[in-house]
């Protein structure tokens, strides 16, 4: 059977490496903080350049949590996040009291549209929260350009794309950027884990204070913050999948480029209503392909001939944000109607391509050449 992520032949390739740094944290007794977290911080800001500060947490939504935390959104403050992504962004803006409003996206790209982010902009808004999706990185030259016109702060949802690049590195664009190590992200750990990342001396201080309850100091708590730490064994196996992460990168990259030509070969002769068109990458983005997305006209049909041929497949995203219900509330007339309709909203991308939108396994230990002969014989 063919792994959507392989992480059990990742983890034997690096066997003798993890076992190792298993053994020496299990033998160590210190399994909260210490050498190895503070080695992996570390060892997380050089591989940014070393200009960066690098916090670790207990995973992605924390860290996205504590960033909205540290930029002191208080209720009734609007962010502005992308429509298509994981709930996470609009999620924690909500849960601290915000309101997220939802920016469209291009349909080529599948990133936050900068068009659509001024569109949204009013009184109320204090921030953008712009992710990378699926490792590409989000075109912060022109976000950056409206967040300073607009006095807005800018955090950067890496959590698809540590080790994705532009002109500069992923995680170090936003004034605090994230990101996640979840199993199954280009670098993850063995549970939960994630990470903040900023320049600015002050939120680095605040970030760590809101990630140990607020305090600066033992039973000194400054501020109310939470409990959100990534463990020493988990930071032990993040310390060794880093220093493979780039090579790991490479053969992602090569995967994506296979699928690039079969896909191009095959829409040239596909009627329109059977094209399958892969996600366009900016031209001198190196992205981490945390997914490989296409959007396919005829999805069903897609994910038959995909079981057909034994080949796994996940859908990011079945949903745009906008027509999730827990965020109905955000969004209704007077009297009670949903004005999210489909038709009636002037940035419809965003649900056009979360009916299309389907990933295919692309991680570092992936055949796609093997994946590639499966869908010849059933396309």
């Amino acid at each position: 059977m063919i792994s959507f992520v392989n992480l059990t032949a990742q983890r034997e390739k690096y066997r003798f490496e993890l076992e190792k740094a298993e053994r020496e944290v299990l033998d160590s007794g210190c399994y909260i903080g210490g050498p190895q977290v503070q080695a992996l911080e570390k060892e997380l800001s050089e591989y940014l350049g070393g200009n960066t500060h690098a916090i670790t947490c207990a995973s992605g939504t924390d860290a996205l949590t504590i960033a909205l935390m540290t930029m002191d959104l208080h209720p009734g403050d609007e962010v502005i996040v992308p429509d298509f992504t994981f709930i996470a962004p609009a999620e924690c803006v909500a849960l601290l009291g915000g309101i997220p409003q939802f920016a469209d996206i291009d349909r080529e790209t599948l990133q936050i549209d900068p068009k659509s982010v001024k569109e949204l902009i009013g009184p109320h808004t204090k921030g953008i929260i712009a992710v990378n999706l699926f490792g590409q990185c989000a075109p912060f030259k022109e976000l950056r350009e409206i967040a300073t016109e607009h006095k807005l702060w800018m955090i950067e949802d890496s959590a698809q794309a540590f080790g994705a690049r532009t002109n500069q590195m992923a995680c170090t664009f936003g004034d605090i950027a994230i990101t996640s190590f979840y199993p199954s992200k280009p670098l993850g750990c063995y549970g939960d884990g994630g990470a903040l990342f900023t320049s600015n001396e002050d939120f680095a201080q605040k970030i760590r204070m809101i990630a140990n309850h607020g305090s600066a100091g033992r039973y000194q708590h400054e501020i109310a913050g939470m409990n959100s730490r990534l463990d020493a064994l988990q930071a032990a196996v993040l310390r060794v999948k880093l220093r493979h992460l780039d090579e790991e990168l490479v053969v992602r990259r090569q995967n994506a480029a296979k699928y690039d030509a079969f896909f191009a070969e095959y829409n040239r002769t596909a009627t329109a209503d059977k094209k399958i068109v892969p996600q366009k990458i900016e031209t001198g983005c190196k992205c981490t392909y945390a997914q490989y997305t296409v959007l396919a006209e005829n999805r069903e049909g897609f994910i038959q001939k995909l079981k057909a041929a034994e080949i796994p497949y996940c859908i990011h995203y079945p949903s745009a944000l906008r027509n999730q219900p827990c965020f109905r509330q955000f969004y209704q007339e007077p009297l009670g109607g949903i004005i999210w309709i489909e038709e009636d909203h002037p940035d419809p991308n965003s649900v056009k391509v979360s009916r299309k939108a389907i990933s295919l396994p692309v991680c570092a230990f992936t055949d796609a050449a093997e994946i590639i002969e499966k869908l010849k014989a059933h396309l």
